[in-house]
């Protein structure tokens, strides 16, 4: 069994393991610190049955393909280029969620609050979904740091899927709580997902 398991596809699972982790802790605390301890619940961590699901998916395909195709995860190099995919949409993420501050939600506001601005500096100055788009590149970064061509190309059509359809959906209330403003910031910056304008 140990030399199933080669120092490569050692790393990279650690490395899995470690993202997600700190992903999911680091999204909880944020959370805290802005929202409060009272506003803050389970759905701040993100995990949902999907979610849950996907991963075991592809855990499952990391695991048959070290078994039956141990060569495709020796590929450090393409593994390094997901690790730092995964570094740098968490670094979008969370300079996304400490520049909006308690703008910053897990859920779609569809009733505006005094609290929520519309936030266009920092990170916002390039992308308007940098939230979104962080998820992005640190979900396909998880698939391509473990050399998982098949759970690659399943991650990056769903997360860009999902993407496709909220945006649009937020963006709908987005317009209705700041007007033209919105409206002018849509036209200047992209929305951070491909083909998603």
């Amino acid at each position: 069994m140990a030399e199933l398991f080669g120092y490569t596809a050692c790393r990279q699972l650690l490395q899995m393991f470690i993202s997600i982790i700190f992903f999911h802790v680091s999204e909880y605390i944020l959370a805290l610190v802005f929202h409060g301890k009272l506003n803050v619940s389970f759905k701040s961590l993100l995990i949902s049955k999907h979610y849950v699901l996907a991963m075991i998916c592809s855990l499952i395909e990391c695991l048959i393909e070290i078994y039956f195709f141990p060569g495709l995860k020796e590929y450090w190099w393409i593994s390094n280029f997901g690790l730092a995919m995964v570094v740098l949409g968490e670094i979008i993420r969370k300079l996304a969620i400490v520049t909006a501050g308690q703008a910053f939600t897990h859920l779609i506001k569809v009733y505006h609050e005094e609290n929520h601005q519309l936030v266009t500096n920092g990170i916002y100055r390039f992308v308007r979904h940098p939230g979104y788009c962080g998820f992005f590149i640190w979900s396909v970064g998880t698939q391509i740091m473990l050399c998982n061509p098949i759970s690659t190309v399943a991650f990056t059509v769903v997360v860009w899927k999902f993407f496709s359809g909220r945006i649009p959906y937020e963006e709908f209330f987005l317009k209705q709580f700041f007007g033209s403003d919105y409206e002018d910031y849509m036209r200047k910056v992209p929305s951070g997902i491909p083909l998603v304008r």
